[in-house]
């Protein structure tokens, strides 16, 4: 019989693993805009904030990152309709995230009840939670992917697949 939760955790160590491995590949230059509307940082951390926050039971219990500031975390929606963030965090610092994030992976992923019918958070409320945890790990895989295609475009750099974790 297979382990979801050792499924689970191989799964998100990938994914994160291919986020990591795109934002280390991106250039400065690509970094903080590069002409696109939403800038390459601002994907990273849109996706490492929710990958934390999703890897709680329940909205109550989570605690935001040291470093975080409001309104990162969100991208605009329609592209384009949001102000520009003047204050960027820089590679270093969402590095830096990335690695709290993978760090306790494994953790929560034996903390949470799996079982539960909620998500825990109320704009998914409807969401049971084993289909919450694959919902975010289609959402880091979504963007690490959109990501990627950016580095492909830019420079005909490649992130390499990781199978499992």
């Amino acid at each position: 019989m297979v382990d979801i939760r050792s499924a689970l955790k191989g799964q998100y160590r990938a994914a994160l693993a291919m986020l990591r491995e795109a934002m280390e590949l991106c250039p400065e230059s690509l970094w903080a805009g590069g002409g696109y509307a939403v800038p390459f940082w601002q994907v990273a951390y849109h996706t490492l904030y929710f990958t934390h926050l999703y890897l709680h039971q329940r909205i109550e219990n989570f605690q935001p990152w040291a470093l975080h500031r409001a309104e990162h975390h969100d991208l605009p929606w329609p592209v384009g309709s949001g102000a520009v963030i003047a204050d960027p965090y820089t590679k270093a610092e969402l590095l830096s995230y990335w690695a709290i994030v993978d760090g306790m992976v494994a953790g929560a992923v034996d903390t949470l009840d799996l079982e539960a019918p909620g998500s825990g958070f109320p704009w998914h409320a409807a969401i049971p939670k084993i289909e919450h945890q694959l919902h975010n790990l289609r959402h880091i895989q979504h963007h690490a992917a959109l990501l990627s295609g950016r580095l492909r475009r830019t420079d005909g750099m490649e992130v390499r697949w990781v199978r499992s974790a």
